[in-house]
């Protein structure tokens, strides 16, 4: 009976420790938001992104990923339109002030199908018209 018990307190141990290793580090996120049909970054939003990077140790050890979207107004076309201007929009101030590689960005383009926010409700429309810019440390 001890040797089961001894058993189950190891393996019990054992996946502890590789649920541990296996568990991704924490990201950081900020979502820049737009006005309807437009992509361009105020200077209020471009003077946050620049708080919240400065915040982040080592950038040049992190992923950064780059996600855009629209709310449901106007065609499914143009709104993955939008969403690829406004990647590109906070790509280019990502690259242009912030010492981040282009190689460091990977972008997702969703325009008007992946709301997180109720598009039935101006709140949601004003809420889903973001770019989130995820940033994640790499793992070696």
């Amino acid at each position: 009976m001890k040797s089961w018990s001894i058993l189950i307190v190891l393996f019990c141990t054992a996946f502890s420790a590789l649920a541990q290793e296996t568990e991704r580090p924490p990201y950081y996120i900020f979502s820049i938001y737009y006005g309807g049909g437009n992509y361009y970054i105020t200077g209020n939003q471009k003077q946050e992104l620049a708080k919240f990077l400065e915040e982040i140790p080592d950038i040049d050890q992190h992923e950064i990923s780059v996600h855009g979207h629209t709310d449901d107004i106007g065609g499914r076309e143009y709104n993955q339109w939008l969403s690829e201007m406004r990647c590109q929009s906070a790509i280019t101030e990502l690259l242009k002030n912030f010492l981040i590689r282009e190689e460091q960005i990977s972008i997702e383009e969703f325009g008007e199908l992946n709301p997180i926010y109720d598009n039935s409700t101006w709140e949601g429309k004003l809420r889903n018209r973001r770019v989130d810019v995820i940033i994640r440390p790499v793992i070696l």
